[in-house]
């Protein structure tokens, strides 16, 4: 174990990768204002959805949210820079943090892996040269670093293809259902829309989504085919960035390579000869660092949770597809369409008067969306409904009578429209038994054209 986790290794992809990923974390915070998801996700709400659990969490009052997202992005550029890295890091580790909890109705899985990857990457000693830190403090300079720095990254990146890949063994994958979905809402696309509409794009885009990710880790591993693995990773997150539009994810993903390939391949391609030449104090590449219970200890409970947050659905009545139980977290990642329609009724406890509850006065356009197909979402809407009766001096039950449709199919009844939500409670990993049972043809796809 010793000789696995604390062998010494030359350090080149970790510094090459902050550098990017510094980059890339700083254009998201940066571009979440030009694009305005700052204003629509988080300024302009009267509330947010939260993490259930993190209701303390609730955006700035006003535009300082626009100043919360210029300091991540100035903390962004420190960690491209190695500037005070690991302040910097472990500052945009928790501002982000922040935001991902505080919200849900922006969902993306990408939030969530660079939440892990700014945690992951606060714990590495990734400023060890190219970097201001090291050229302020040439006692920090070093070429290597512990083989487990390494291995967590590459077992981090493993985990979410691998997990992506298990997900999209469904049926409405598999018969290109999802997909044609995905695709309609693409066919005004300059020059590419109608190609994307063949069925032949269809089969292609099920088939190489399920084997680029169950494979493309174990082939960037193997010298052999790195190369070629490469450059398909290359060819299919440009495809991803330029179709789906999701941000910097498809560029973090492409710099994952930089885990893979042999410092010497890095060095000649990306370090000019002047750093290359710059001595660095370092241990001897292939020699071993003292056992450290600690980085250990911290790393296997982490990925114990990395393992499993993604199979709990698995232990949830039903189909995680219909109740969303167990969805977040498990990298589920473009795998189905949802559209709902819901009706709130609030009843006053004591007159008995029943009326409906006008909720779209409480949401953005976002919000509206987001809630009517998950569950966790159509229960804090109740909680909150019940708080504002409950302001105005009426003790309101609260019903919810939601129907959904799964992959363009027909609606069916989601929740149980005689079950107080507000007055019950939420489980994080059990099944609620006011989401009624998946039908059979829940996803029968009668409406795709």
């Amino acid at each position: 174990m010793n000789n696995l986790l604390f062998k010494q290794i030359d350090n080149t992809g970790l510094v090459l990768f902050r550098v990017v990923f510094g980059l890339l974390i700083s254009i998201e915070a940066f571009g979440a204002i030009a694009t305005g998801w700052v204003r629509r996700t988080l300024v302009e709400p009267d509330f947010t959805f939260n993490f259930i659990g993190f209701e303390f969490l609730q955006p700035l009052v006003g535009d300082t949210m626009y100043f919360y997202f210029v300091l991540m992005g100035v903390f962004g550029l420190m960690v491209m820079l190695g500037y005070k890295y690991r302040m910097s890091m472990a500052v945009y580790a928790l501002m982000w943090s922040g935001v991902y909890l505080l919200q849900k109705s922006a969902y993306n899985n990408h939030y969530y892996l660079m939440m892990l990857l700014c945690w992951v990457m606060a714990f590495l000693p990734a400023n060890r040269w190219l970097s201001l830190d090291a050229k302020y403090n040439s006692s920090l300079q070093s070429r290597s670093m512990p083989q487990w720095c390494l291995l967590v990254l590459i077992l981090q990146v493993w985990l979410v293809y691998t997990f992506a890949s298990i997900a999209k063994f469904y049926p409405d994958w598999l018969n290109g259902t999802a997909i044609a979905l995905f695709m309609n809402s693409k066919e005004s696309y300059w020059l590419i829309g109608p190609m994307l509409q063949l069925d032949w794009v269809h089969q292609t885009i099920i088939y190489v989504g399920i084997v680029f990710d169950l494979l493309i880790i174990p082939l960037l591993l193997w010298r052999r085919t790195r190369m070629i693995a490469f450059a398909i990773s290359v060819v299919f997150h440009l495809f991803n960035s330029v179709v789906f539009q999701i941000g910097i994810f498809p560029y973090m993903s492409i710099a994952f390579a930089l885990f893979f390939f042999s410092s010497e391949t890095l060095k000649k391609r990306f370090i000019p000869l002047k750093y290359q030449s710059i001595p660095a104090h370092s241990t001897p590449p292939n020699s071993r660092a003292k056992y450290n219970n600690i980085p250990i200890g911290i790393f296997s409970l982490y990925f114990i949770i990395q393992l499993a947050l993604p199979v709990r659905h698995w232990f949830i009545q039903d189909d995680v597809l219909w109740t969303e139980e167990g969805h977040r977290l498990s990298w589920r990642m473009m795998l189905r369409s949802k559209r709902g329609n819901v009706t709130i009724w609030a009843v006053n406890k004591e007159s008995g008067e029943r009326y409906r509850y006008n909720y779209n006065a409480l949401l953005k356009n976002k919000q509206k969306h987001s809630f009517k197909t998950k569950p966790d979402l159509i229960w804090q809407l109740a909680q909150r409904i019940k708080k504002i009766e409950a302001d105005k001096g009426i003790d309101a039950a609260v019903y919810v009578d939601a129907k959904v449709r799964v992959n363009g199919g027909v609606f069916h009844q989601f929740t149980n429209p005689e079950v107080d939500l507000a007055a019950v409670k939420w489980h994080p990993f059990k099944h609620h038994e006011w989401i009624l049972p998946s039908p059979a043809d829940y996803h029968k796809k009668d409406d795709i054209k």
